[in-house]
């Protein structure tokens, strides 16, 4: 999708922040993950998945299952990524695990443009 990643691109170029998150919901399946330097994933059960997206879509679980079926699996996304948060809890747990990965890549921006 050239169109697509050239805007993520220029969305990126004019940012004026430390760091900046790509939601690619299908990265490794687009062969992108060497477009990031780093990877989060963030992480739920299978069934946990499948009634939110169920919520959320309306689908049923075959539906939902079949296109599961079709994306990498939670083992292989969880082992490629360099970060994870576990989304099972309420979001007052979220956002202290969201906030605790945000100081890290506060650290880590800082540490790569010191090293500049």
């Amino acid at each position: 999708h050239p169109l697509i990643h050239a805007e993520m691109q220029r969305r990126q170029d004019a940012l004026n922040a430390p760091y900046c998150l790509l939601v690619i919901p299908l990265l490794f399946e687009t062969g992108q993950e060497d477009q990031v330097d780093r990877v989060l994933v963030v992480d739920v059960d299978e069934g946990t998945q499948i009634a939110r997206v169920a919520a959320r879509d309306g689908r049923s679980e075959a539906e939902i299952r079949a296109i599961l079926s079709s994306q990498a699996d939670r083992a292989q996304r969880l082992k490629m990524a360099d970060d994870s948060i576990t989304n099972t809890g309420d979001l007052a747990d979220l956002k202290a695990k969201v906030e605790t990965l945000h100081r890290k890549y506060l650290a880590l921006a800082l540490d790569k443009s010191s090293s500049r």
